[in-house]
């Protein structure tokens, strides 16, 4: 008779109460769990006098189990296993409690942090002349060939995202006038008010992946979730297929109502929605009479949602993976949550230059001053001194099915819980992406 213990060993209470922790241990076939047999469990001081114990007896034995801490090998195994699982590179090891964000940000070069204004103008003719094209392209293709259009002009108007996110990390110019003019105009084209994206987005970096409290993207909670039938369906649905455009209700919910801000930050915010509205009166009416509803579908709208799709995705891909938690205010290490909860993604080539390798996002959450065109050293130099705590991936469709297939309801335990296995009936679309999707890395 064999009794199975999963990573633990028992200390038994009672007339012979003794450790068996130097006993011999069977593996099983997963790591951590073992086969314990009882005659070993009783050995008396004299090796040839054996202890038999009848099953039917009442006496009662007391265990307590004892954790034992898996093997560096078997936790390396482990970790391989799921970055095969889950679309990964390399998940990271986790980090020790006394490794703070100084002691990260110190090993950092000086030079990182280096506003170079040349380099700073350079990624702004990059955006224009980028935009300019796609903008061209547009005009010019025919209409099968319109769909690439599109693709590159969401993506270079990304570019000018990624400007303005610099403009409001104060990483763009040693003038911050400029900064705030820059930040504002090159938000313009999408729609996004400068200043109050600004202020949630630096909530954001406070308290990246702080349950409740982070303003890039909450997972959902059962308690959200089971709130209204209707409500429950439309969860699905946003954080199933249409997930690569969530920042849309993210937008519209986050930085056009008042009440969402301080007292001293309502007058700037107000002068962004004013510029922001100034555009829509004149931008769009424009382009209307130029070239009809049909060329600002065209030339703004199919952009706009392609700009949305890399904006959820790169969100989504940043933080969002079955091994990384989300953790209430009180249990949040700000070191933790910057190194081990962010995640690197290479990016095909074009994309990490039209969008100024913004997904060399680690980096950037280690100090968010460090301007774009020096993510790529920094990351460098956390690789050599930190590189065995990263999450580093290439983006894939594993990676992406992963995320919209299992990633959705947070659980403490195990951080997330699939929509089909708590609403199997209604997670008709979450079984479809598992059906369709391909599942290769």
């Amino acid at each position: 008779m064999a009794c199975r213990l999963a990573g633990s060993s028992f200390l038994l209470v009672g007339q012979q109460r003794r450790s068996i922790q130097n006993h011999k241990l069977s593996p099983l076939t997963c790591p951590g769990t073992f086969n314990l047999k009882w005659e070993d469990i009783f050995r008396g001081r004299n090796n040839q006098k054996r202890c038999l114990i009848s099953l039917r007896q009442s006496r009662v034995v007391q265990a307590v189990a004892v954790p034992i801490a898996p093997s560096p090998a078997d936790r390396r195994e482990h970790r391989k296993q799921l970055s095969e699982r889950y679309g990964f590179q390399q998940i990271g090891e986790p980090l020790p409690d006394n490794v703070t964000l100084k002691d990260i940000i110190e090993t950092l070069p000086k030079k990182v942090f280096e506003i170079d204004d040349v380099k700073a103008w350079k990624s702004v003719l990059i955006s224009a002349i980028s935009y300019a094209l796609g903008l061209f392209m547009i005009a010019k293709a025919p209409w099968y060939l319109l769909p690439l259009a599109w693709a590159w002009t969401g993506t270079a108007v990304t570019g000018f995202f990624v400007i303005g996110h610099d403009c409001a990390h104060k990483s763009f110019s040693k003038n911050k006038l400029v900064e705030d003019i820059i930040g504002t105009l090159a938000f313009l084209p999408l729609i996004y008010p400068y200043e109050p994206w600004r202020f949630k987005h630096d909530r954001h970096h406070a308290k990246t992946n702080m349950l409740q409290e982070d303003t890039a993207w909450h997972p959902v909670v059962k308690e959200e979730f089971d709130s209204s039938p209707v409500l429950r369906k439309a969860i699905i649905y946003g954080y199933g297929p249409f997930r690569p455009w969530m920042s849309i209700a993210h937008w519209l919910i986050w930085h056009f109502d008042l009440k969402k801000f301080r007292p001293s930050e309502v007058h700037r915010v107000k002068i962004s929605l004013a510029c922001v509205f100034a555009f829509m009166a004149v931008g769009w009416p424009l382009i209307i009479y130029k070239t009809g509803i049909i060329g600002w579908i065209n030339f703004w709208l199919m952009p706009w949602l392609g700009y949305h799709f890399w904006m959820s995705t790169f969100t989504m891909v940043h933080h969002t993976a079955p091994h990384i938690p989300f953790k209430d205010s009180d249990e949040w290490n700000a070191a933790q949550a910057q190194l081990n909860g962010t995640v690197h993604c290479d990016y095909p080539k074009w994309i990490e230059i039209l969008c100024h390798n913004i997904n060399v996002h680690i980096p950037h959450h280690i100090s968010s001053r460090i301007p774009s065109y020096n993510l790529q050293a920094a990351h460098q130099s956390l690789q050599e001194n930190w590189g065995k705590y990263l999450n580093e991936a290439t983006w894939n469709w594993r990676l992406m099915k992963t995320i919209l297939t299992m990633c959705h309801v947070y659980n403490k335990e195990q951080n997330y819980i699939a929509f089909d296995e708590i609403a199997a009936e209604e997670s008709q679309p979450i079984k479809f992406l598992k059906k369709v999707m391909p599942d290769y890395a």
